[in-house]
């Protein structure tokens, strides 16, 4: 059955919508070399050259080819130089592509292992469950055993991964599907004002308007589809993402969209799922065969990629598609053998007698009993027909039928993940065969055939009476209500019991797992007759298709044996992803939104080299990158010996309000609230309940109720919501806000930073009694309403001033302008490490990580000793009753002449992991390197040495030093 040419294949043009017929492509197929056209899948080429047979199926080994030519069913599953498990009906091919067959030994064409299926009788549903576990240990034996006679593609570990990103949008309506139903409901939304991303699925919009035959002539279909394509492109707001699979439904309509290496997280207002619905295949002897194979896909050949699906054909259905499938086949100069219909009484047809009009002969009340593969058991060669004589029963096959193509199109299933996953509620109607959408929550809405209108008309109408219903519930004005037809035509589309068990078996019910009806009829035998055990029992539905095409089969065989309605059988949860995704795209590059503080301009104005803290842009030093290292030398001597000036606008800012604020952030934070006094500012430490440290900042007291608490760059939003979750589990009568945004802050630091301030601020007393080390005060600088900090994280005498943001700018010029004559001058995030190194103060994230609890980090000092509960605590004493592991100690290098470690440079001792060097530095104003790092708890003792492995794995000893390195009685700070 396979002998026909490659142009004997092909069809010529208008068939073939996908393709570029301008350029060819040569691509190769376990190792010989094929030709199509650009445009043309992996699937659609081979077939183009008469190659049917694309892998083998996952237990028997059985020859299997092309069922949907959609992308929904793991037949086609082949395997790529770099990636396994690729869709060949849905990969395009590329120039010198490189494609192989799946789980096979020694050839496609001759697999070794097909021999399995014939011990089929002795590999029974759940066999594994039964044979593998004893005697004890077997499993180890036999585990790897089975993953290499069974299993999907090999992936390739030198493989490079490529590029992958995300993208994001925020539309005001998100469809769902670029079908009729799809691109009226996107039109109608758009035309009310709506910002709209219409999502499909296909490389075109159309959806079956592009293959199937909707009226006799086919000419309504194709008319239809390019007026509502053209109105789609003409409309400026309709952005259209084709090749693009939505994944899932989460909450607050948060929808992830793959489109190639890119995924889009978008966040619509309301949502249309126009989706449409999957044909499902028949159940009956040898239905996996390659020649085997949906109407639809058959369609989708002549169609989208103009390839000939067969020479002969018969085509068995229970609906008026089918005869669409025949009339295609026909005018494909496919010849038509019959047309089998399930149903014994055939309604009056246009199409039927078309079909009759080309002289094919039509079989009603007459179904195909078995497939009859050809000679080489790779490909179908006839049908056995049957008279149908009840409900999945027949007399046996009384008519023999030579072809090579049996097209089926007896019913469909809609493709509603998404619904399921947004908990809409689905329910079986005995009187159409279908699950039909019962209920769907706010702000989501389904049209056309996944939610059961198959004609064209009502298709359409739901499509725009959905786009309508959006457009106003966002509010937007829409004109008068669409209407809706009464007859959507479902009643007729899906026969309902297309299951014809063959008593030899091989009546396929999931492809994937060559599961059979004897498999699912066992598996309740067994006790597993809930549809969810039943499906993990079986492993029907849990293949790559995810049940796509044996759900409903499935659940129809466990209704009837079990004697229940299908609608009380129900289905099996439905969960993302809809499609299979890949980790690349999951870990791909995120965005990161780009946030800039009021004096970025000055900054950049004055030659600052940016760097990225946490969400923010921030000067890492001031001058050009060839000087780098003379720039951050005068930067950081600048604040020692005269007066520097930094943007810490970045700095979370939060303010917590309420009578219960102190007991609130007694609770929070390690030390001590309750008695802090008005006018100062305490250290605060946030531990997480495992008692390892979140973040740190300063809790500035305005008044016994009102707390500014400032935050790390990078953990601002982290700390704000997790106060937020707290708040919300202890209800103190506290009010918390972000207010990051709100402000600007500078730090003022050196020995004349109160020269400098004292030029701009006269109500204020800036001098030491009036305003000590850790006194917060509320002034103008500059005019400027402002917070004034005395703080010290880089040991010098300095201030913290935090004014309006829209102010920023202002108070850095009158700063910069008022300090010219006593040579301040701006220091960027590099120097500011070095001088809160010199002073041993750790960066929360650097210094620490996420197992680091507060006495490693020789932070005990922070922990109120008298408090009986903060979050952490019981942690916290839990670890120090089992004493200390590590030590974060300050070290320098006694030989000047020994390498320079890195940070995260490891600290050895001979094979053993101690620890790590967390920050290292040379200090200016010391003269040496200094640095701190994680010891052994003996190591931690001032004048004890220990080892730090370098690049190239030298050793570089480093000796354990007091801190802080510098200024150790705080002088300096508190002047």
């Amino acid at each position: 059955g396979q002998a026909m040419t490659a142009n004997g294949w092909r069809l010529p043009a208008p068939a073939g919508r996908l393709l570029d017929r301008s350029r060819q492509v040569a691509f190769s197929f376990e190792g010989q070399r094929y030709e199509g056209f650009a445009g043309d899948t992996i699937a659609s080429a081979l077939a183009a050259n008469g190659q049917w047979l694309l892998s083998r199926s996952f237990k028997y080994h059985r020859p299997r080819g092309v069922l949907t030519m959609a992308g929904q069913d793991a037949n086609t599953l082949v395997q790529l130089k770099e990636e396994p498990n690729v869709l060949a009906d849905r990969r395009e091919i590329g120039s010198g592509l490189e494609v192989w067959g799946q789980n096979y030994t020694g050839s496609l064409e001759r697999d070794r292992d097909a021999w399995i299926g014939r011990f089929g009788s002795f590999l029974p549903v759940g066999f594994y469950y039964k044979a593998f576990y004893k005697p004890k240990g077997a499993w180890r034996y036999w585990e790897p055993i089975i993953r290499r006679r069974a299993g999907l593609g090999r992936v390739n570990l030198d493989a490079s991964p490529g590029y992958y990103d995300k993208a994001y949008g925020w539309p005001d309506v998100a469809v769902i599907g670029g079908g009729p139903a799809g691109m009226s409901a996107a039109l109608e939304a758009a035309e009310a004002g709506a910002e709209v991303i219409l999502i499909e699925e296909g490389p075109i919009l159309g959806g079956a308007l592009n293959y199937a035959r909707l009226a006799a002539d086919g000419n309504r279909a194709a008319s239809l589809r390019d007026e509502l394509v053209a109105a789609v492109e003409a409309e400026p707001n309709i952005q259209v993402l084709a090749s693009a699979i939505c994944q899932a439904w989460f909450t607050d309509n948060w929808l992830p969209c793959v489109r190639g290496n890119r995924l889009y997280k978008l966040r619509a207002r309301e949502v249309v799922v126009a989706t449409g619905s999957l044909e499902q295949p028949m159940v009956f002897r040898n239905n996996d065969m390659p020649g085997v194979m949906l109407g639809s896909a058959a369609q989708r050949l002549i169609r989208l990629y103009g390839v000939r699906p067969g020479r002969r054909a018969v085509v068995v259905t229970a609906n008026g598609d089918g005869y669409g499938v025949a009339l295609d086949l026909v005018e494909a100069g496919v010849e038509v053998a019959a047309v089998v219909d399930l149903r014994p009484d055939l309604p009056v047809c246009e199409r039927i007698e078309a079909v009759r009009g080309h002289g094919v002969d039509v079989i009603p009340g007459h179904t195909v009993w078995e497939g009859v593969p050809g000679p080489d058991k790779r490909h179908v060669a006839g049908v056995r027909v049957a008279r149908i004589t009840g409900e999945g029963e027949c007399a046996d096959g009384d008519r023999a039928i030579d072809c090579d193509l049996i097209c089926m199109a007896t019913g469909y299933a809609p493709t509603a993940q998404l619904l399921y996953h947004a908990q809409g509620k689905l329910a079986y109607d005995d009187q159409t065969a279908m699950f039909t959408v019962k209920k769907l929550p706010p702000h989501l809405h389904a049209a056309g055939s996944v939610n059961s209108a198959f004609y064209l008309d009502a298709v359409v109408a739901e499509g725009r009476h959905a786009g309508w219903a959006a457009a106003r519930t966002l509010g937007l004005r829409v004109g008068a209500e669409p209407r809706l037809p009464n007859d959507r035509g479902a009643l007729g589309q899906s026969h309902p019991w297309p299951i014809f068990p063959h008593p030899r078996g091989k009546d396929f019910v999931d492809f994937d797992e060559d599961l059979q009806v004897k498999d699912i009829l066992n598996t309740i035998a067994d006790g597993y007759d809930h549809i969810e055990l039943l499906k993990r029992y079986s492993t029907a539905g849990m293949g790559p298709s995810q049940g796509r095409h044996s759900a409903l089969t499935t659940v129809r065989l466990a209704a009837k044996a079990t004697g229940r309605p299908v609608g009380e059988v129900g289905t099996t949860t439905s969960r993302p992803p809809f499609a299979a995704e890949k980790m690349g795209v999951l870990a791909g590059r995120s965005f990161y939104p780009v946030r800039t503080t009021a004096m970025h301009a000055r900054h950049l104005e004055a030659g600052a080299q940016m760097m990225v803290a946490g969400p923010w842009h921030r000067p890492a030093y001031y001058g050009p990158p060839e000087a780098r290292a003379q720039a951050i030398r005068e930067e950081v001597m600048n604040v020692r010996n005269n007066v520097g000036l930094i943007d810490v606008s970045t700095l979370g800012g939060l303010e917590v309000r309420g009578p219960d604020a102190a007991e609130f952030l007694n609770r929070v934070y390690t030390f001590a609230y309750l008695k802090q006094q008005v006018g100062r500012a305490r250290y605060v430490l946030m531990t997480n309940e495992a008692g390892t440290i979140a973040d740190d900042g300063i809790a500035c007291r305005f008044h016994d109720h009102h707390f500014y608490v400032t935050a790390t760059t990078g953990g601002a939003e982290a700390v704000y919501r997790i106060m937020l979750w707290y708040n919300a589990q202890w209800r103190l009568d506290v009010d918390i806000t972000d207010v990051t945004a709100a402000y600007s802050a500078v730090n003022i630091a050196g020995p004349r930073s109160r020269q400098v301030l004292e030029r701009l601020s006269d109500d204020v007393d800036l001098s030491a009694e009036g305003f000590p080390y850790m006194g917060i005060r509320t002034g103008t600088v500059a005019g400027i309403p402002a917070r004034l900090l005395r703080i010290g994280f880089v040991g010098e005498l300095g201030y913290e001033l935090h004014a309006p943001a829209s102010q920023g700018e202002a108070l850095w010029d009158a700063l910069m302008e008022a300090g010219r004559d006593l040579g301040i001058r701006p220091f960027g995030i590099v120097a500011q490490r070095i001088l809160r190194l010199e002073k041993g103060h750790i960066i929360i994230g650097q210094d620490t990580d996420d197992l680091t609890h507060p006495y490693e980090a020789d932070m005990a000092w922070a922990i109120s000793r008298k408090k009986p509960f903060f979050v952490g605590r019981r942690a916290i004493d839990i670890q120090m009753e089992h004493g200390l592991e590590r030590k974060l100690v300050g070290f320098t290098i006694p030989d000047p002449a020994a390498p320079v470690p890195d940070e995260c440079h490891l600290v050895v001792r001979g094979a053993d992991i101690l620890g790590r060097v967390t920050s290292i530095a040379a200090s200016p104003i010391l003269g040496k390197t200094i640095g701190l790092a994680y010891v052994a708890p003996e190591q931690a003792e001032p004048g004890q040495v220990f080892d730090i492995k370098v690049a190239g794995g030298r050793l570089v000893q480093a000796e354990v030093v007091p801190l802080p390195f510098y200024d150790p009685d705080n002088k300096r700070q508190e002047l």
